[in-house]
């Protein structure tokens, strides 16, 4: 039973992508844009300010992370309708489906929320609790990510 080549690389290139822009965001992005003290001398960003920035950069990231879920989703689900089923690549397809959602549906969207209620919001226990578990989603997100493109490339080369 021979799947059509193109489709899965295809799938291997936007596991790919998706990776990428996880680790450029959040290990690239991210410190330039609040720490931009140590860059520029002329024009300082407050934290505050710098988290709209950021949220606006996330919040447009995440329409990319709803096509990542549903395209995983729909392509895990081929492969297991046509008899292609693997435990390790269901489990991590899973949780990127899972943490994709977390992050688009949840996370972002209530640190939005609470940006735009102010500067006293986004200092509370819950904005910080809710920030913390976003980055660990995200981290989360980037290590499922990595293992369901390398176990897939390595079915696709015993296919």
């Amino acid at each position: 039973m021979k799947k059509n080549i193109y489709l899965d690389f295809t799938y291997l290139i936007v596991l790919a992508a998706s990776f990428g822009g996880v680790i450029v965001l959040g290990a690239l992005v991210a410190p330039v844009v609040f720490h931009t003290d140590k860059i520029v001398s002329e024009v300082l960003i407050d934290n505050y300010n710098a988290g709209i920035i950021m949220g606006e950069i996330f919040h447009r990231f995440s329409y990319w992370v709803y096509f990542l879920a549903a395209y995983v989703g729909l392509y895990e689900a081929i492969s297991y309708k046509t008899g292609f089923r693997d435990a390790i690549t269901f489990a991590t397809a899973a949780m990127v489906i899972g943490t994709s959602l977390m992050f688009s549906a949840v996370y972002s969207p209530k640190i939005l929320q609470m940006q735009s209620m102010g500067v006293e919001a986004t200092q509370s226990d819950t904005f910080s609790n809710i920030h913390i578990a976003s980055e660990i989603d995200f981290k989360i997100l980037a290590l499922s990510l990595i293992v369901l493109f390398v176990r897939r490339l390595m079915l696709l080369r015993t296919n």
